[in-house]
């Protein structure tokens, strides 16, 4: 039986973890197996710069504060070794970020995530990763508003060219 201290410790991840979860817009559950550590590295400085917390977690731990949110669905997916990344600001961060580096690595795979406090499959987190990122969505959408309106002041321009000078005086 473990002791008090021990307990307590992982009494204290829990809450960590419950914390985080109710928290965070969306978080991915990943196979945390076979990958470097130079890929590791790589992968802990992304997650770091899109201000998502990432970390290496028992499936028991991750299971009880699945429990205490309302996520339980996720523990089906607990099993092997088991990684947890969080977005709190960006939800489409953790699944683009994992993404990248299960599409790098064989045996490192998405499992599931959960997004607006719901439960997602592994798919749901792939197709939730191929969405462009918010600043693209602004930009294409800018350049839909722009077209109509930078063709209207073409023909405007073309039809002042066809008059010369006189279309002013008019």
């Amino acid at each position: 039986m473990p002791s008090n201290s021990v307990l307590e410790q992982k009494k204290a991840v829990v809450a960590d973890l419950v914390e985080k979860m109710k928290r965070a817009q969306s978080g991915v559950v990943v196979q945390y197996q076979g990958i470097t550590v130079d890929n590791d590295t790589k992968m802990r400085a992304a997650f770091r710069k899109a201000g998502v917390d990432y970390m290496v977690v028992k499936n028991t731990l991750i299971g009880r504060a699945c429990d205490e949110v309302g996520y339980g669905e996720m523990k089906e997916s607990l099993n092997g070794m088991s990684a947890i990344a969080f977005g709190y600001d960006d939800p489409i961060a953790p699944a683009k970020i994992a993404k990248e580096y299960a599409d790098k690595v064989q045996t490192f795979e998405i499992k599931c995530g959960f997004l607006d406090n719901a439960v997602v499959s592994a798919d749901t987190v792939k197709a939730l990763a191929d969405i462009p990122s918010r600043e693209v969505l602004l930009a294409r959408f800018l350049g839909s508003i722009q077209g109509p309106i930078s063709g209207f002041a073409r023909a405007i321009q073309a039809v002042i060219d066809s008059k010369g000078g006189e279309a002013a005086a008019e």
